[in-house]
């Protein structure tokens, strides 16, 4: 049976993490042909293995997505190794060890990498949308870009993923009439290095962390990759400006 992406192509940034990997491995069963996209080129090469793994068609263009140039060069190897693009999952994002210190370099950094990647992603991406006549795009926030409350603080990282949340609901509003979807995945506290350097602060933090959710655990990263799979699918059709919640109940406290 043919998959809800077949035949399409997806770009995954930030694929070498967790909730990146998963997402590339989601739409390639989906049938996609996947473009991955990460700052560390191990990683990146080794989720463009697992997809190849399962059968799946991929390119994988190690950089630094906060970097225009990078972007650029990223989705021009895209479009040249897929005719172009269908759809994208901006998925990366950092948090910084000293964010609770208040240090000019560590907001810069944070909002380079977790908003300024995706206002240049989608300068490029939704052009090529636009000559298919259509397309989606899923941006990844967090729970902390709707609420302010994080032990410990992470004023930066906190900031950024409102930010993403603003740039999301205006690109969809600008592109609303011309069959471009732009939507973002809000995940809780999720099974990721990421979430483990925070973990490691502190046994204390580990444990508040680990019992976040009301459903009393962590998300999985495929978790997080299901939700942005059915909001660049064909099944999400009339959604658009939307932030999709996937934590456990935590907002809704």
């Amino acid at each position: 049976m043919a998959g809800l992406f077949e035949g399409k192509v997806v770009t995954v940034t930030g694929a070498g993490g967790a909730i990146g990997r998963a997402g590339a491995l989601a739409f390639a069963a989906e049938g996609a042909m996947i473009a991955l996209s990460d700052l560390n080129s191990q990683s990146v090469e080794e989720t463009a293995h697992l997809v190849e793994s399962q059968g799946g068609q991929v390119i994988a263009i190690a950089g630094d997505i906060s970097l225009d140039a990078d972007v650029q060069r990223f989705l021009d190897a895209t479009v040249a190794k897929f005719g172009g693009i269908d759809c994208a999952f901006n998925n990366a994002g950092i948090t910084h060890p000293d964010d609770h210190k208040w240090e000019e370099s560590v907001f810069r950094r944070t909002l380079e990498i977790n908003l300024i990647s995706q206002m240049l992603c989608m300068k490029y991406q939704i052009p090529q949308m636009l000559k298919r006549g259509k397309g989606a795009i899923c941006n990844t926030s967090s729970t902390q870009g709707l609420i302010g409350t994080m032990d410990p603080p992470l004023p930066a990282y906190t900031a950024s993923k409102h930010a993403v949340i603003g740039l999301m609901k205006s690109t969809a509003l600008e592109y609303a009439n011309r069959n471009i979807r732009v939507n973002a995945i809000c995940p809780g506290v999720t099974r990721s290095a990421m979430v483990d350097q925070v973990m490691a602060m502190s046994e204390a933090i580990r444990r508040r962390l680990e019992n976040y959710a009301p459903m009393g655990r962590l998300c999985e990263p495929e978790e997080i990759a299901q939700g942005a799979v059915w909001l660049c699918s064909d099944k999400a059709s009339f959604v658009t400006g939307h932030a999709l919640v996937v934590d456990g109940g935590f907002v809704a406290q």
